[in-house]
């Protein structure tokens, strides 16, 4: 099937953007809802993008969307939700519910072709409510879409310029230079922006790519505290992460919870108490993923000549 028009959901934040010029270069033109048009400012001047205002949440304003398109990608993810059984209200719209209303609409459109992003330790028996309703979101996808061609992408933690993982410790660490930490020894295997959304692109392109759950991660595991090590040192601002025993650090959290933007919740603590890497291969089909390393000194190093250095090292690492 040759796609023309492509609808982005969750397509005007940081992989949305990657993968909206990943299939504009592709000549395909996408349509991305926003709930307000100014904040997809940089999506503007995409040839090939279509802003719409829209609330996907509202059923009309969702088929009104679906409508005319040869394909979806569902890219919406939360990381916060007010608490409650078996995820929480927030993640329960987001997580679950959208899928569903998705599904409903592809139906009722004549749209045979899905891709969802979902996430790597997803689990119906997982601790975290992000990590269960993630799972029910991909039962929803499978379960609901039998006459749909769907394809489910589950990604380790992202990273590249603008992501609000890497730089969310730099921007930490600036200003405390001791991180006391829960889930510090968690395990993570980070996966560079454009190697995600390549992935996605080629999902929508690739018949064999139907049916299937893929895992999409880094080429190498790290701890949550080699992580923000890292960071520290790439970013000139070297910190001490204090490793805290988990009830103590629900404590935290929970404070946390009650600022505007929290950093840090009781269930993303929960998450962290799962792996978050694959048993298999990174990525699937053989490709190369892209090193960390080679990547990140480039957007957190406060000179050019630090970054060059930290990504030289980095290559002759690989040798």
């Amino acid at each position: 099937m040759k796609l023309e028009e492509v609808l982005i959901v969750g397509g005007s934040g940081f992989i949305g953007t990657s993968l909206a010029n990943k299939l504009a270069e592709r000549g395909i033109r996408v349509r991305i809802p926003t709930r307000r048009r100014s904040r997809a400012g940089h999506l503007l001047l995409l040839p090939n993008a279509n802003v719409v205002e829209a609330d996907v949440h509202d059923d009309a304003a969702l088929d009104r969307l679906v409508s005319g398109v040869d394909a979806v990608v569902n890219l919406v993810g939360i990381l916060h939700s007010r608490e409650g059984k078996p995820y929480g209200a927030d993640f329960e719209q987001a997580h679950v519910r959208l899928p569903q209303r998705l599904v409903a609409a592809c139906r009722h459109n004549g749209v045979s072709r899905i891709v969802h992003v979902s996430a790597l330790g997803a689990r119906a028996d997982a601790p975290s409510g992000y990590l269960r309703s993630k799972a029910a979101g991909e039962e929803a996808i499978r379960a609901g879409a039998p006459d749909i061609g769907w394809t489910i992408v589950r990604p380790s933690v992202v990273f590249g310029p603008g992501d609000r993982f890497l730089n969310l410790f730099a921007g930490l660490l600036k200003y405390v230079p001791v991180l006391p930490m829960g889930g510090a020894s968690a395990r993570l295997q980070p996966v560079f922006v454009e190697d995600l959304t390549e992935l996605l692109a080629t999902a929508l392109e690739w018949p064999e790519a139907v049916g299937q759950t893929w895992d999409a991660a880094g080429p190498k595991v790290y701890t949550l505290e080699q992580l923000i090590e890292y960071v520290g040192e790439v970013s000139d601002h070297r910190g001490l992460v204090v490793p805290l025993p988990m009830p103590v650090a629900m404590i935290q959290a929970a404070v946390m919870e009650r600022l505007p933007s929290p950093p840090l919740s009781r269930d993303n603590l929960r998450s962290l108490q799962v792996d978050n890497v694959t048993d298999g291969p990174p990525l699937p089909f053989g490709a190369a993923p892209t090193p960390l390393e080679t990547v990140a000194p480039l957007y957190l190093s406060p000179t050019r000549r630090k970054a060059e250095f930290f990504g030289l090292a980095a290559r002759k690492r690989e040798v």
